[in-house]
């Protein structure tokens, strides 16, 4: 049953804590959001598209979004349950810190769920819509915008010069139109003082009406400079462009599902296995490529080296000395061709062993991630014991820190992992490694009032060292 005290702590937590939490998933997702600007502008997609873009930014970064809310939110409402003396009237009543701090525990333990349901199951499914709708936004041209006394290259074959045009992008004048001719000679150049431009019916073409204008073309084979160059005038004339490459395709998901970002934990832990087993066959491959180089290889035994070692002396030493030219000369052949087939090998070898770190890191993944919840709770809960400050003021800037902190150690490991300069496992949890002393040391420090962060207790702790400095120095 939930006592009066619980139902304190948990009323005190829920409110700041989902405050912090869409704040942080805002935040989030307009850093992403920026980072693919410049794709997303100048595009001429609907609000349909960035609205279904946004959503599922949102459902990647809340798993990321989880641990700052709760590091945020628990160092606010220790804080201002410090600020305001209740936490000294608890303590002062025989509870402890740790019954006092259990039933938001309890919370971040379920959050610590969620998170690793999102990991495992949403953040697959989103990563590969994610990746899937902006390789189809990049692939899509920039919509036409044609700006007066600027030429337009968007358009494949052509290059367009507009001198003006009307508020209803519908009447021009002043074209000047440049289309490539693919056969070397001039291209052909279309120029008209007025006209009109629009999409036909089923937006694949624009259509150009241009009046009172000429057609300058080139004819003839440029290899013998017999070339031929014709003007017409022309009172009306019709210029069709193909737009069809401008319009927003919506391309298939199959191509990305191997990617193991995109892969839960189920269907990733036997790609994993599959992986490993094919990796102990390059020891077989290795021999395979040398037995073509070195076929002695096939005869030997325990003596081998020991008798061989005294033949290949007694051998070398029995040739001439341009027989010796030509034997080095072909055994270095033969240890040329050796290595680069030892090379190709090799190379696939390091490209497994990425596939390998890529798939082991998106195992540790999903457990990281729902792992910081718990993690960074157990920095923010006793550190806003030890602060006693409500509010957004000091609790923002401790939260900031470690977030920061834990984003930084989270980020280097999983490049040093990627790298092979860490395995997997220490470089998706090199983060939690070292943050969860610290929590452990402020929950220690917190159960004992420590002092750590008041001004007083440093001021004096100074003040001792320096009467102490003094007295040596009169001595």
């Amino acid at each position: 049953m939930i006592k009066k005290l619980d139902k304190l702590i948990i009323r005190s937590f829920i409110g700041p804590f989902f405050a912090t939490f869409l704040i942080a998933v805002f935040v989030l997702v307009m850093q992403i959001f920026w980072l693919w600007i410049d794709d997303l502008v100048g595009k001429g997609l609907d609000m349909l598209t960035i609205g279904k873009f946004i959503l599922i930014t949102m459902a990647i970064v809340i798993p990321l979004a989880l641990p700052l809310s709760l590091l945020l939110s628990s160092i606010m409402t220790f804080g201002k349950l410090g600020e305001t003396f209740e936490l000294v009237a608890i303590r002062s009543a025989g509870i402890s810190l740790e019954r006092f701090m259990r039933p938001l525990l309890i919370i971040a333990i379920l959050l610590s769920g969620v998170a690793f349901v999102f990991s495992n199951n949403v953040i697959p499914v989103a990563n590969l819509k994610q990746t899937t709708l902006m390789t189809n936004i990049i692939t899509t041209k920039p919509a036409v915008d044609f700006k007066p006394g600027v030429f337009y290259d968007k358009i494949e074959g052509y290059i367009i010069r507009i001198g003006y045009k009307d508020k209803a992008n519908k009447n021009i004048g002043d074209v000047v139109i440049f289309e490539k001719n693919y056969n070397g000679l001039q291209d052909d150049i279309i120029t008209a003082k007025a006209g009109t431009m629009e999409m036909t019916p089923d937006k694949l073409s624009m259509q150009f009406t241009l009046r009172d204008g000429y057609m300058y073309q080139e004819s003839g084979e440029q290899a013998t400079m017999n070339t031929q160059l014709t003007r017409t005038h022309f009172q009306t004339y019709q210029k069709i462009f193909d737009m069809s490459s401008f319009k927003f395709n919506q391309m298939g998901e199959d191509a990305y599902r191997g990617n193991p970002k995109m892969l839960s934990l189920r269907q990733l832990l036997p790609r994993k296995d599959s992986l490993v087993k094919a990796d102990t066959l390059y020891a077989t491959r290795i021999r395979m490529a040398l037995r073509p180089y070195f076929k002695s290889i096939l005869f030997e035994d325990s003596t081998w080296y020991k008798s061989n070692k005294v033949q290949k002396k007694t051998f070398i030493n029995s040739l001439s000395d341009s027989m010796k030219s030509i034997v080095y000369e072909r055994a270095l052949s033969q240890l040329t061709s050796a290595k680069n087939s030892i090379g190709y090998v090799e190379s696939d070898y390091e490209d497994s062993q990425k596939d390998i770190r890529a798939f082991l890191i998106e195992v540790h993944r999903k457990f990281t991630l729902s792992v910081a919840c718990f993690v960074l709770f157990m920095i923010g809960a006793p550190l806003g014991s030890i602060i006693r400050k409500g509010g957004l003021g000091s609790p923002l800037v401790f939260s900031i820190i470690f977030f920061v902190l834990f984003y930084l150690l989270n980020t280097i490991g999983e490049r040093l992992a990627r790298a092979g300069s860490l395995s997997p496992f220490t470089g998706m949890w090199l983060s939690s490694f070292i943050l969860l002393p610290i929590g452990l040391f402020l929950t220690y420090k917190a159960m004992r009032d420590s002092q750590l962060f008041n001004n007083e207790a440093y001021f004096r702790m100074f003040k001792k060292i320096r009467s102490a400095l003094r007295q040596k120095n009169k001595k």
